[in-house]
C-alpha cells in the first residue's frame, strides 16, 4: 500500500509523524474506454471554443467565474497564486467531537492514517488508544491539492480513519423536497410494518455486499473475449403491482420474512 501524503498530527504541543493511504481500492472497478466504432481506435478529447468554434490549446485556457448570464470575471494563474494555502504538512487537531453528532450526509471521502516511520510508532499508538477511550473523534484540517478539507479521526483496529468531510453549504436541504408532509398514519398498520421490520433484522456484518452487476459485467467480457455467443445474465425486470391493501400486504410480507428465516 503506497501513501497518498506524508506529514504529521498536532495534538497541542505533540507531534506526530503520519502517512495517509486511500482506503478505497480503485483497481475493482471496472473502467472502459470509448472508441470509434469503425476501427476501434481511441477517442480523444478536444476543447472547442463556442464562440469562434476553434480548437483552443491548453496554455490559452483560462477560468471564468460567471456572476451574471454570459458575464464573466476571469482569473489567471496568478490569480489563484495569491490564494492557494500554503502546505502545512500537518493535520492539526482543532477539537473533539461525538461521532453521532456529525450527520452522514457531511461524509465525502475515507483514508487510512497510519505511523510514519517505527519512530511514531509509540506516540502515535498513545493518541489512537487516548480518542478510543473518550470516545470521541479528532477533527482538524488538512490542505491536499492545494484545497483545505475539513477531516474527522476515529479510531480502528489501531489505525485511524480519516473522513474527509464537505462544508455544510455545499448540501442541498432535505425539506426542499416536494410533496414531504406529515401525515397521520394508522397505528395498527405501524405496528405490522414495525414487526416486519424486526423479522428482517439481521447484524450489518451479515449483510451481503456481492456485487451482482461487476460479476455479470466480468462474465459477459469473457463471453466476448471468448467469441462465444453473448448470453442474457439479467432477469425479467419485474412488475410492479399496485398496493391496495397495505393491512394484507404486511401481513403476507411477515410471513414470507418468517418463513425464509426458518
Amino acid at each position: 500500500m503506497r501513501s497518498i501524503w506524508k506529514g504529521h498530527i498536532r495534538f497541542s504541543l505533540v507531534t506526530i509523524p503520519i502517512q495517509v493511504f486511500s482506503a478505497v481500492e480503485s483497481k475493482s472497478n471496472i473502467k472502459f474506454k470509448q472508441l470509434h466504432g469503425k476501427d476501434n481506435g481511441s477517442i480523444g478529447y478536444s476543447k472547442i471554443c463556442k464562440s469562434c468554434n476553434e480548437e483552443v490549446p491548453y496554455n490559452e485556457i483560462v477560468k471564468g467565474y460567471e456572476y451574471e448570464p454570459d458575464t464573466y470575471v476571469v482569473l489567471e494563474k496568478a490569480d489563484m497564486d495569491s490564494i492557494k494555502l500554503k502546505s502545512s504538512k500537518a493535520i492539526d487537531i482543532e477539537a473533539f467531537v461525538s461521532l453521532d453528532e456529525v450527520h452522514p450526509t457531511l461524509f465525502e471521502a475515507i483514508y487510512f492514517v497510519g505511523p510514519a516511520g517505527e519512530v511514531a510508532k509509540k506516540t502515535f499508538n498513545l493518541f489512537v488508544k487516548t480518542i478510543e477511550k473518550s470516545g470521541k473523534a479528532g477533527v482538524g484540517r488538512i490542505i491536499l491539492r492545494d484545497r483545505e478539507d475539513v477531516v474527522l479521526l476515529t479510531p480502528q483496529n489501531g489505525g485511524l480513519i480519516m473522513y474527509k468531510l464537505r462544508y455544510p453549504d455545499e448540501l442541498r436541504k432535505i425539506t426542499d423536497l416536494p410533496d414531504l408532509e406529515d401525515v397521520d398514519v394508522d397505528e395498527a398498520q405501524l405496528n405490522l410494518a414495525t414487526t416486519l421490520v424486526d423479522s428482517l433484522s439481521i447484524n450489518f456484518s451479515d449483510v451481503s455486499f456481492e456485487d451482482r452487476y461487476k460479476d455479470a459485467l466480468l462474465e459477459l467480457v469473457d463471453q466476448k473475449i471468448a467469441g462465444k455467443k453473448v448470453i442474457s445474465l439479467s432477469t425479467n425486470e419485474e412488475k410492479e403491482t399496485p398496493v391496495v391493501d397495505i393491512m394484507s400486504a404486511l401481513k403476507k410480507s411477515i410471513e414470507d420474512a418468517k418463513s425464509k428465516g426458518a
